[in-house]
């Protein structure tokens, strides 16, 4: 089958690629023309575990195409895939201007039958939104189809290419046949299609991100109070996950979540709740305690050193918000990075993979280390925000003799609290005792 992507981030380049894989023609379109070059000459804009791989062979296999040209990918195919980015307003609400501008111009551009399928992360409703501006433009036939994506940064091609499950949301059994012939791979080997409304399936995304949020929220709540009373998050954690009700995914604490989907999606689901009259309240105290967690260390490490922070030297390991990605959206390290040189602190970081990303925000406001070494010498304390395989077996001794104190916050608790006690180590980690 031949498919358009529109939209070549995360969701739309990771899903097109799965597509090709599957044995389509895939045409991706993006507005970026040096963005498209690049691609065209095989280089993936993003950092994402064995995208490349997969992206370079179905390039050379000649099933994966890229363009700048709406109309010329438009008459090639019968499949259009809507993966715009949908960032929140001031009030928290979804930008739909680019979803609705490409609806638009599908609307004027169309000369068949089309299903227009919507990707990207979008409020209740919206299928009816695209439709009206697509409708306002043509008298040709034409489907809308909501088909949420459920993919993990770090893991999205693994999560692409082996789904826990399919969701489609449309009211046409003209669509609901083209979307099954789409995703038959999938259903062939056991992998279930779910078909309902649109309305249904838009509300499936926020409801499923914004619970998971919820989760680990609670879990960073039971950490503190872990603190509080002298019990330990770790054991705690093992004994609810061992429930096979809750489960051990997204109980591990930290110093909160970041991305690009569950801030924004948590905050959407709330301005969408206020205007229908509904309160969230459970989503308003989610967003309110991961604020607050996110720059929980940054306040004990103005503590550990009695309130003055001017001059002192901070090493940071891991920029991006969570492990094998270059996102930094949202990113805990960041916020705890501005108060910290709010502060007078100077900063030394270390990302091999998210480092140019944080140059663009940051610039030379901080410094960035070649290694992660590299990156202790002479510094007062070691602060880890983000879990890179990396940082999980470090050499305890090298890091005493760089580091001018012996000094680690954790943000991400890396490691049993014996190892850094062995070594000698001041240890601060989430929802356990302190070492020191």
């Amino acid at each position: 089958m031949n498919i358009t992507i529109v939209g070549t981030g995360y969701v739309g380049l990771v899903t097109g690629t799965t597509l090709a894989e599957l044995g389509n023609s895939v045409f991706c379109v993006d507005i970026d023309e040096n963005k498209v070059e690049r691609m065209k000459n095989g280089n993936v804009p993003i950092y994402e575990p064995n995208l490349e791989e997969m992206f370079l062979r179905n390039i050379q296999a000649q099933r994966l195409f890229f363009t700048t040209d709406l109309k010329e990918a438009l008459d090639k195919s019968e499949v259009i895939y809507l993966a715009l980015p949908t960032p929140p307003g001031e009030d928290g609400s979804a930008d739909l201007s680019y979803v609705l501008k490409v609806a638009d111009d599908i609307g004027k551009m169309m000369t068949e039958y089309k299903v227009v399928v919507n990707k990207s992360t979008v409020p209740v409703g919206t299928a009816d939104k695209v439709r009206e501006a697509i409708a306002a433009n043509t008298e040709i036939a034409f489907d809308v189809v909501s088909n949420p994506e459920f993919l993990r940064e770090g893991f999205a091609v693994e999560d692409s290419m082996n789904p826990t499950r399919v969701v489609v949301g449309c009211s046409s059994e003209k669509a609901k046949n083209v979307m099954a012939k789409i995703y038959q791979p999938f259903t062939n080997t056991g992998i279930p299609i779910i078909f309902m409304d649109e309305k249904s399936s838009e509300l499936t995304k926020y409801a499923s991100n914004s619970f998971l949020a919820v989760k680990i929220t609670f879990m960073n709540e039971i950490a503190n109070y872990c603190e509080k009373v002298g019990a330990d998050v770790d054991q705690v954690r093992l004994g609810m996950g061992s429930d096979d009700r809750i489960g051990h995914r997204f109980l591990f604490p930290g110093i909160g979540y970041g991305g690009s989907c569950f801030p924004k999606d948590v905050k959407a689901l709330i301005r969408s709740g206020k205007d229908e009259g509904f309160d969230f309240q459970i989503l308003e105290a989610t967003e309110n305690v991961n604020t607050a967690q996110k720059v929980i260390l940054a306040v004990e490490i103005e503590k550990y050193f009695n309130g003055n922070l001017f001059g002192k030297k901070i090493a940071v390991w891991g920029l991006a918000f969570k492990a094998n990605t270059d996102d930094i959206r949202e990113a805990s390290s960041l916020d705890n990075i501005r108060i910290l040189l709010e502060k007078g602190a100077e900063i030394i970081a270390y990302d091999s993979v998210a480092e140019d990303n944080v140059r663009k925000i940051l610039g030379d406001q901080i410094v960035y280390a070649k290694d992660m070494y590299s990156a202790l010498d002479g510094a007062d304390c070691l602060f880890i925000a983000t879990e890179w395989p990396e940082f999980k077996n470090p050499n305890f001794k090298i890091m005493g003799e760089k580091l001018k104190n012996k000094v680690i916050f954790d943000g991400r608790n890396m490691y049993p609290l014996e190892t850094p006690q062995q070594h000698g180590f001041h240890y601060k980690s989430i929802g356990r005792k302190t070492i020191s």
